[in-house]
């Protein structure tokens, strides 16, 4: 395997980075007071720059209007725009948008393609997915009451779905229904596209999350199916493939998000280096830094850090070379231990800027609020460490040999 960076994804980091500090970061006092649609002018003057830069959709295929980077590449540049929540909006690169051109680029039909896929690539409008539902585990896929059934040339949709993140304000929304109730369980849901304004779509609310409603992009909302009725050929890919089409947008969509994590990790690990330096917590002015518990952690997510890293760009490799089904193991390591790695280093970092890390003035309030989630979307860790561990026991069949170490007949 090799993890060298070409000289023009060296430049592109660099412009990128340059980006961040100067152009984003700015703004994050402003974004963490203000509602986003407050945000949104300035947000798409900075989506600007990024055009005549050309950095548009870095990971979308070219063929559609984007760079057309590969996953390590992209796991790269998701590390960089990670440092701020706004990031990858800016750069338009953001769930579940990305998720959903991966899906309509796949297995949307032409038409399909013409009317959402190449105008969700060029920014002129949103999209959001549909699959988490109230009263069933969002840890178990194949539970879902959610129905499109049948009628005529139309699916009449009736469901109950909740944390459809960024469906307020999105024009379409991909929404994973049972359509096929006597097939095997694996079989027996369909992806539909739902475009948003369709009567009996009904967005109730975006869900609180940890105090904060949000609005616009940054939600999550709920959302009440009644007699939703759409054309038959809204249907992504084969009838009944709703599962299998979801497990490839997983696979990569964890490489987004654990290099993401890793670029907050990053900043939370600059902005606790840099606090433990300065703050001077003596009569003779020592620092912070000064105490072994503090070096202590310093040394800890430095190396935690670098770990998780390195099995995610292993990951994303695999994936390039191999294919999400060989990187199986790998996808599911890399998402419980980056989300708790960052979880970790955001804590920490908290901790070390004390009272501050508790107030907005800072983006490490933000991030511990808004980022604990990561254990428990796309699967959470309780899940994959056990489905992990299952398909590793299996390649170890039980020993038929003899207990060597039997007590001692007296």
């Amino acid at each position: 395997m090799d993890f060298a960076i070409s000289e023009k994804m060296q430049t592109i980091l660099e412009m990128v980075n340059e980006f961040v500090d100067k152009e984003l970061i700015p703004l994050e006092p402003e974004f963490v007071k203000r509602g986003f649609r407050e945000m949104l002018p300035v947000l798409r003057e900075k989506q600007e720059k990024v055009r005549r830069m050309e950095l548009w959709a870095p990971n979308f295929p070219k063929e559609c209007g984007g760079m057309g980077l590969s996953l390590v590449e992209h796991g790269l540049l998701s590390e960089a725009l990670g440092r701020t929540p706004i990031g990858h909006y800016v750069f338009w690169c953001q769930a579940p948008d990305a998720g959903n051109v991966e899906i309509l680029h796949l297995h949307g039909t032409p038409e399909q393609k013409e009317k959402y896929l190449k105008p969700l690539v060029a920014g002129k409008i949103r999209s959001c997915f549909a699959m988490t539902e109230v009263d069933l585990p969002g840890s178990n896929p194949v539970l879902l009451d959610t129905t499109a059934v049948k009628d005529g040339d139309d699916y009449v949709i009736n469901g109950h779905k909740w944390y459809t993140t960024a469906a307020d304000g999105a024009d379409f929304a991909i929404v994973m229904a049972v359509t096929n109730p006597e097939a095997p369980v694996y079989l027996n849901a369909s992806m539909i596209i739902v475009p948003t304004n369709t009567p009996g779509f009904n967005r109730i609310r975006n869900i609180p999350v940890m105090g904060h409603e949000g609005e616009d992009y940054f939600s999550h909302a709920e959302i009440l199916f009644q007699s939703c009725r759409v054309p038959r050929s809204n249907l992504l890919g084969p009838e009944g493939h709703g599962f299998v089409i979801a497990q490839e947008r997983l696979g990569p969509g964890r490489i987004h998000h654990c290099m993401r994590w890793l670029g907050i990790c990053k900043r939370a690990f600059e902005l606790m280096c840099r606090r433990a330096n300065s703050r001077i917590i003596t009569r003779d002015g020592k620092p912070l830094a000064s105490r072994q518990i503090i070096q202590a952690w310093v040394a800890e997510c430095a190396a935690e850090i670098a770990a998780a890293r390195l099995m995610t760009l292993y990951t994303a490799w695999r994936i390039d070379t191999e294919g999400a089904k060989a990187a199986r193991n790998d996808i599911s390591m890399i998402k419980f231990t980056v989300a708790n790695t960052m979880q970790r280093v955001v804590d920490r970092a908290l901790q070390v800027h004390g009272g501050l890390g508790m107030t907005d003035d800072t983006i490490l309030a933000f991030y511990y609020r808004h980022e604990r989630a990561s254990r428990i979307y796309d699967g959470a860790d309780e899940v994959h460490k056990a489905s992990l561990a299952k398909r590793i026991l299996q390649q170890y069949p039980a020993s038929s040999r003899p207990n060597l170490y039997q007590p001692r007949e007296r």
